[in-house]
């Protein structure tokens, strides 16, 4: 998870679409019209950047995709296809909305589960009120819901995927490493392993944007954001953990639920003393913090970053090789779950390791 210049989480997930399975007929419906849609309304990009009538800002814009595109695979090795060589004017905010859910009293997030992608903590749906609707469905049970915008997700390469109007609001940086994320889903994916996967995309495209931009001549990207996202994602995933241990202590759910609603004021109090002191009155986040906060809306946080240092230290001991380092990554997908995290977590830095093990995979390529 990473949060943007615009304020908004971006959900860059795994959504398998029309190929999936799934138990409501009227859900398969629904995502088969929306991705086809999306397939009918494909344009090349190579066409719209010679149509004349295109506006010159999304030329360029566009143009740049097809150059970080082609450095995906000819130095990153990630696939070489169709996907990102199309693009898709979308006319709204969102390619998708997805709906998070977790019990009033439980940290866990409900789940939905799919033949390709395996369980996903969301359900992706093309229009608003259709997300609308799943989340009241899901609250009448008595669970808390959060609907999130999605502006990108991947088919891990079922379809060729395009380029999207709504991923020109990122700013260059974001779109390119968007791109290098998501053909790493394609290059490997797991089922049932959302941190592993999201966690692998992030290094991918963390690591492709540093070598993207050394390529171009450009300074390497600053680490200033990345330090604050993490340290509000670790105030939101200790809240999580604190909740965690209200509701297995609390004797009913009255006290619970009290427990609950004081835990979230403590987290706003100290947020506000973390960006009033150390974050010099930034407020990047205020939006996000002054919203109704419940149990589905910190699902999100930690799934795309849990690993990515134990990613950057596999990098590294591949010499910076890409190939070598998939093949090592394929070596770790093949483990049983419960091998995969241990091996993981060894190849975790401790803290104070972490920024030497960020400076050998910083350089140029």
């Amino acid at each position: 998870m990473r949060w943007s210049a615009n304020g908004c989480w971006l959900m860059l997930g795994c959504v398998i679409l029309a190929t999936s399975a799934c138990s409501s007929l009227g859900y398969y419906a629904h995502v088969a019209r929306g991705q086809a849609g999306l397939l009918l309304h494909r344009k090349a990009v190579a066409d719209v950047i010679a149509d004349p009538h295109t506006d010159a800002k999304l030329r360029t814009r566009l143009e740049e995709t097809q150059a970080a595109r082609a450095f995906a695979s000819d130095h990153l090795d990630l696939p070489r296809n169709r996907s990102y060589t199309s693009y898709v004017e979308l006319h709204r905010p969102y390619v998708t909305w997805n709906v998070f859910a977790a019990p009033e009293f439980a940290v866990e997030p409900v789940t939905h589960c799919f033949p390709f992608a395996g369980c996903v903590a969301y359900q992706g749906y093309f229009e608003r009120v259709r997300a609308e609707r799943e989340a009241a469905r899901l609250s009448a049970l008595g669970n808390d819901t959060q609907i999130e915008g999605a502006v990108a997700y991947s088919t891990l390469g079922w379809f060729a995927d395009p380029i999207l109007s709504s991923m020109l609001r990122w700013s260059d940086d974001e779109l390119d490493s968007t791109i290098f994320h998501e053909l790493a889903h394609q290059k490997l994916y797991v089922k049932d392993d959302t941190a592993f996967n999201e966690s692998y995309a992030s290094f991918v495209a963390e690591q492709g944007l540093r070598e993207w931009r050394a390529s171009r001549g450009s300074a390497p990207p600053a680490d200033d954001e990345r330090a604050r996202d993490d340290a509000f994602t670790a105030l939101v995933l200790d809240l999580r953990e604190r909740l965690r241990q209200v509701y297995a202590r609390a004797s009913s759910n009255e006290v619970k639920r009290d427990a609950k609603a004081e835990e979230i004021a403590a987290f706003r109090a100290r947020y506000a003393q973390l960006r009033d002191g150390a974050w010099h009155g930034d407020r990047r986040y205020d939006s996000w913090v002054g919203a109704p906060i419940n149990n589905a809306s910190l699902l999100p946080f930690g799934l795309y970053d849990r690993w990515i240092a134990a990613f950057a230290r596999v990098f590294a001991q591949a010499h910076g090789a890409w190939p070598l380092f998939f093949a090592k990554v394929g070596e770790l997908s093949r483990k049983p779950k419960a091998l995969r995290d241990e091996e993981l977590s060894r190849l975790t830095p401790l803290p104070g390791a972490l920024d030497m093990q960020a400076e050998r995979t910083r350089g140029d390529p």
